[in-house]
């Protein structure tokens, strides 16, 4: 996928995805069973997102502490965990693919994007940790370096307590839809 793909699928992540979570509050089915398993797992994608966003300050180091001693992009492999986790809760298989397929069609190449960015920035020190970290899915075999991980501040700055209201909020939503349905 080339460079305006990237730069279309970053403009239109966002519009894309309430369209998803627009048509998710319509067409979810959950369960007690379904929205008790997705919640828990959609909860640890919220954790590793809060995890990510408390090791990161954007654009003035290169975050390598934390999750990203394991994946360089945690917020993402985050974002990926919660939307299957609700995909479960909201026992739609069809909603659980359209996410799928938003993710890899839209935030794929954005991640992609953002590594060039990376490159850019930090040269030769992304180069040497990018060599090192795998892009996406976890390498558990590395042994993390020993610095400090997590602040609270940049947990706030990076403003993933909003994610963590979006989790609270449609956890409730699928709850009342099940309750009143």
């Amino acid at each position: 996928m080339g460079k305006g793909y990237a730069a279309w699928a970053a403009r239109w992540r966002v519009p894309l995805g309430f369209a998803l979570g627009i048509a998710y509050l319509v067409f979810a089915r959950p369960t007690p069973k379904l929205l008790a398993t997705g919640a828990l797992v959609a909860l640890a994608g919220l954790i590793l997102r809060g995890y990510a966003a408390g090791c990161l300050e954007k654009n003035r180091a290169l975050a390598t502490r934390g999750p990203y001693a394991y994946t360089r992009n945690p917020l993402y492999l985050g974002s990926l965990i919660m939307g299957i986790g609700f995909a479960v809760a909201g026992g739609s298989w069809i909603l659980g693919l359209a996410f799928l397929a938003l993710f890899l069609l839209v935030y794929w190449p954005v991640m992609r994007r953002e590594e060039q960015f990376l490159r850019k920035e930090f040269g030769e020190a992304y180069g040497k940790y990018a060599s090192g970290v795998p892009f996406f899915f976890p390498s558990w075999r590395r042994a993390p370096e020993r610095r400090e991980g997590f602040y609270w501040r940049l947990y706030r700055k990076n403003r993933e307590y909003q994610a963590a209201a979006g989790y609270g909020g449609g956890i409730l939503f699928l709850a009342l839809k099940m309750l009143l349905g």
